[in-house]
């Protein structure tokens, strides 16, 4: 896909993003943590992961970076849990343990990329990833490796 149309992509779904319906808001924040790694989608999603208004919003943006499996939808959702109220850092666990409650060694490697996070120049990347590290480490995966 070119850069023309993945931006597109990202400014379509941003606009979606302001919308006062609850289910569109899901809908913007879900796709757009596939582009999560272009600036003008990361400057979207944080807010979405910290929707003010329904935690229905929270816990499907912060799903979905989370699925990412990498160190883009994981440094997001560090920052944001770093800023976020009680309720929102409940839902945000629920999408960890959702995400991470299969496979140990999926567990593990976030983990990992948090460990990392924990020396971004953020501090609130850098707060937020030892916060998730600790979430992380209470969860107890169905499969682990032989």
């Amino acid at each position: 896909m070119s850069t023309d149309a993945r931006n597109a992509a990202v400014a379509a779904l941003a606009e979606l993003a302001r919308s006062t319906d609850v289910r569109d808001r899901a809908d913007a924040g879900h796709g757009l943590a596939a582009f999560a790694e272009i600036p003008d989608a990361r400057a979207v999603l944080m807010p979405l992961v910290l929707d003010a208004e329904d935690t229905f919003v929270t816990v499907v943006t912060a799903e979905a970076l989370l699925r990412r499996k990498d160190v883009v939808g994981l440094s997001i959702v560090a920052a944001a849990f770093s800023e976020a109220d009680a309720n929102q850092s409940e839902w945000i666990g629920t999408a960890l343990q959702d995400v991470y409650g299969v496979f140990a060694d999926e567990r593990d490697a976030a983990v990992r990329v948090c460990t990392t996070l924990t020396r971004d120049p953020d501090p609130r990347i850098r707060s937020g990833a030892t916060d998730l590290i600790t979430l992380l480490n209470r969860i107890e995966p169905v499969l682990h490796s032989a």
